[in-house]
């Protein structure tokens, strides 16, 4: 039997006997059914880091007859991150699923030499210098944002959050992928995001269902689901063909490409590059997937989290009045000295990610921590409980922004990973900061926050979905002062 790899660093030869997964702490456990019980799908993350605070951070549940090592300590979901896309990789029920809804797995489901070839491709469009040039058209999408809500502060209507924000990320992802102008802000309902809403919903039910029933039966919403994914596809392969046909007519295109479908096509068209067409296609869908709600429930907490904070709030307006008072003069300089507003961001990610946990399969013996983890193996890592945890953050329940600045305190900013870490860091970082930075300045600046409020009045609650949300959130707005 081959030596066990080790992701973490290699312990002293007088360690004690690895931990078996089987003989860790853990909830109760029915036959076939595992601990399915004990969790509820929308709040499977709340239930599964409520285990982590009673048996500790490396414990063991069943997910139906599934055996998963649960992992919450943050060195040990670093190392197992950094071990990608080697050591492990996302479930291929996971990977099986994309592909029976007629998707082309893009970077976030792909693995090995099919990921590495892909990552190139991906990189070569999301490059900050790609995102700088971009960047006028991140401003005109602000700027629908800002006509918009200044309508909804005349009228006194309360904003739904979810709804416009994901339409100003749709707006901008579209655009920068696409090449082309998506106006979901102004223009009412778009084809795009009416199929969104209905894919990002089937692709976490799906995920998590211990019975993949509609492979057998499929029931009226299966159906709805088929023909979503049929159109959205179809949509972005005509896309796709638009851009070849771009850069047929015009070749100069190929050198400095405008947009990221173009660059992925210039990139996918390079000898040996190992990727088609199908590629380009998968991550352009894998962009809107990943990129719609992630950016936008980010903004949606963070705008929640400020109104929650007054002080935190009085210290991002001034700062954004005193360095960017005007969307239409927005610079990527002024969004880069917007210091505090940036520790906002990173605080309500820490508080609050978006992806809250991450399914893994062992692709090798190796081990975690102090548990050996056999190829094959499932792990679950915890993304918040050392983020949140008095040992790593100072009063670490409280919302304080200026931990992230320059001598601010934290003991370990490490053990907060929204982004993910290693080589498979998420590629959108860099435009989801600056979509997060622009959005809030636009906000700060143009107007003053009324109210955040919930659907009870009472805290936000999470929900998870395809990423975790808060539930039914409405922004009240006034004209500045």
């Amino acid at each position: 039997m081959p030596p066990l790899d080790h992701v973490t660093t290699p312990a002293p030869a007088t360690t004690p006997a690895l931990r078996q997964i089987r003989q860790l702490p853990g909830p109760f456990a029915l036959p076939i059914i595992g601990n399915a019980l004990q969790v509820r799908l929308p709040r499977i993350h709340r239930d599964v880091e409520g285990w982590v605070r009673r048996y500790g951070p490396f414990m063991r549940a069943w997910f139906g007859r599934t055996l998963v090592l649960v992992v919450a300590d943050s060195e040990a979901v670093s190392a197992v991150l950094r071990d990608r896309p080697d050591g492990f990789r996302r479930p291929l029920s996971s990977y099986t699923i994309s592909v029976e809804m007629g998707g082309i797995p893009g970077l976030f489901l792909a693995e090995g030499s099919e990921w590495r070839n892909q990552r190139r491709m991906v990189m070569a469009g999301m490059a900050p210098g790609a995102i700088k040039a971009y960047f006028p058209k991140l401003v005109t999408v602000a700027q629908r944002l800002q006509r918009r809500w200044q309508h909804a502060a005349t009228q006194g209507q309360a904003i739904d959050l979810d709804g416009d924000l994901k339409r100003y990320t749709v707006d901008i992802i579209a655009g920068l992928a696409f090449g082309t102008q998506v106006n979901t802000l102004e223009s009412g309902e778009d084809v795009i995001q009416r199929h969104l809403d209905a894919i990002l919903p089937a692709v976490a039910r799906r995920s998590l269902s211990m019975l993949p029933y509609w492979r057998y039966v499929k029931l009226p919403v299966d159906r709805r689901l088929d023909r979503d994914v049929a159109a959205l596809s179809a949509a972005v392969a005509d896309l796709v063909q638009q851009a070849r046909t771009r850069l047929a007519l015009d070749p100069a295109r190929r050198a400095h490409p405008p947009n990221l479908l173009e660059a992925m096509i210039a990139a996918a068209d390079e000898a040996d590059s190992g990727v088609n067409d199908r590629a380009v296609a998968g991550n352009v869908l894998t962009m809107l997937l990943a990129g719609e709600d992630t950016t936008a429930n980010t903004l949606s907490w963070m705008m929640y989290l400020l109104q929650c904070n007054p002080k935190c709030l009085a210290r991002a307006r001034e700062e954004v009045r005193r360095l960017a008072p005007d969307v239409a003069q927005f610079s990527v300089a002024q969004m880069d000295s917007l210091d505090y507003l940036g520790a906002c961001a990173s605080e309500a990610m820490r508080l609050k990610p978006v992806a809250p946990y991450i399914p893994l399969e062992a692709l090798r013996d190796t081990v975690v921590g102090d548990v050996a983890v056999p190829a094959g193996s499932m792990l679950w890592c915890v993304m918040r409980h050392d983020s949140v945890s008095d040992a790593h953050f100072p009063d670490a329940q409280a919302f304080q922004p200026e931990r992230w600045l320059e001598g601010g305190e934290a003991n370990n900013k490490r053990a907060a990973m929204p982004f993910g870490a290693g080589l498979r860091t998420c590629p959108g970082r860099y435009l989801a900061l600056l979509e997060i930075k622009i959005a809030m300045a636009m906000l700060l600046g143009s107007f003053d926050i009324a109210g955040v409020d919930t659907p009870d009045g009472g805290e936000a609650q999470e929900l998870m979905g395809f990423v975790m949300s808060p539930i039914g959130l409405t922004l009240r707005l006034a004209r500045p002062q």
